[in-house]
């Protein structure tokens, strides 16, 4: 029997009662196709945080990075100021290992109502892949007003007196600034990531930028996604600006395959994706190094309101479960839990307060158990 071992961060709110569901049906799974999963718990959210001004050591890091996959419930508290956790433990890990792939499937399983009329599951079937490590989301940035540089005070002059042709009066006037960067080797292998995806699917590659107007940076953007794609004569390619984009995935969601797209982007557009399949309950994802140590959670967030009272869905994060297991090399039963998933929405008798019904956390995550094993 495999033997795997696997990090757990319940984290914040609802995290700790889904990341239970998912345990559940991961263990279920790995009785019905022979693995065991031993299962070791960090506390590192708000709780630990408030008791020991920690968010996540450089020694928990080291240790986590002896492991292939985390599994993460979700982070956020209304106790603490919004992004204190956020940056300090969910960023700080995805930079720390390295884990440059935001991997999310936009699938509308059988069963689910999708808000875009007509559309069937045929139609929404694609995969965005998010660079997760580069762009805006650097931490470049700040303000400036009296006392600022005198570089910065002719950046102040050339954009706003020249430009634009103001008169600013700059010993009065505050700017604030964030620099965006994307390097060649963060976009190729992100890139190179995406067109080896396609490769396995429809072989269709659709790239996303703002090189219209951001055109350094997205300019470039585009140069490295030719150079792959030369490389990868037989998949489709397109480019489309960000905000087409959002109009093409709710008129058009069939049109897309593998979708890849700098990080602020993807950020936006992934959200708008979980509409389409349905809901924020419904969507996993994944933080990965193809090389290193990845983490997979559900996308919404530690909703601190439902905390303790075992209503929230936890099909996103079983899903989720679901992808972790598959990076572990188990592919038959991560397919199977997904199966177990959809028959558990079609069947439509054990379903929580969002997909019309009236049963517990745990009722779903038992009763998805029951179908993959059954099955």
């Amino acid at each position: 029997m495999a033997q795997y071992k696997v990090p757990v961060l319940p984290g914040d709110g609802i995290g700790p009662e889904i990341i239970v569901e998912g345990k559940k049906v991961i263990d279920a799974a790995g009785e019905k196709f022979g693995f065991d999963v031993d299962w070791i718990e960090y506390p590192h959210g708000a709780d630990h945080y408030l008791e020991t001004g920690e968010l996540i050591s450089e020694d928990s890091l080291k240790e986590l990075s002896n492991y292939e996959a985390i599994y993460l419930g979700s982070i956020g508290d209304d106790r603490i100021e919004p992004g204190v956790l956020e940056k300090g433990i969910l960023l700080a890990a995805r930079f720390y290992f390295d884990q440059y792939i935001n991997l999310r499937p936009i699938k509308l399983l059988e069963g689910v109502w999708c808000p875009i009329k007509d559309k069937t599951p045929k139609d929404v079937d694609f995969v965005v892949v998010r660079e997760n490590t580069e762009d805006f989301y650097i931490g470049i940035g700040g303000r400036a007003k009296t006392g600022m540089s005198k570089d910065l005070l002719e950046v102040n002059r050339t954009l706003y007196n020249a430009k634009f042709g103001l008169d600013i009066e700059t010993d009065s006037e505050e700017i604030a600034y964030q620099i965006g960067m994307i390097s060649k080797e963060g976009t190729q292998r992100v890139m190179n990531y995406s067109f080896d995806l396609a490769e396995t699917r429809e072989k269709h590659v659709s790239s996303v930028d703002k090189a219209n107007v951001l055109s350094d940076i997205y300019g470039f953007w585009r140069e490295e996604f030719n150079t792959i794609a030369a490389n990868h004569p037989d998949v489709k390619t397109d480019f489309n600006f960000v905000d087409a984009i959002t109009m093409w995935f709710v008129k058009n969601p069939e049109w897309f395959d593998v979708v890849v797209t700098p990080n602020m982007f993807g950020d936006i557009i992934t959200d708008l994706g979980a509409m389409v399949q349905g809901g924020l309950g419904l969507a996993p994802g994944g933080n990965i190094n193809p090389n290193g140590t990845s983490m997979f959670e559900p996308i919404h967030g530690s909703a601190p309101k439902y905390k303790g009272q075992n209503k929230v869905n936890p099909i996103a994060t079983i899903w989720a479960g679901a992808m972790l297991i598959e990076q572990l090399g188990e592919k038959e039963a991560a397919d199977s839990i997904v199966s177990a998933i959809e028959k558990n929405i079609l069947e439509a008798k054990v379903q929580t307060y969002d997909m019309g019904g009236s049963n517990g956390t745990s009722d779903v995550g038992d009763d998805i158990a029951r179908i993959l094993l059954e099955q």
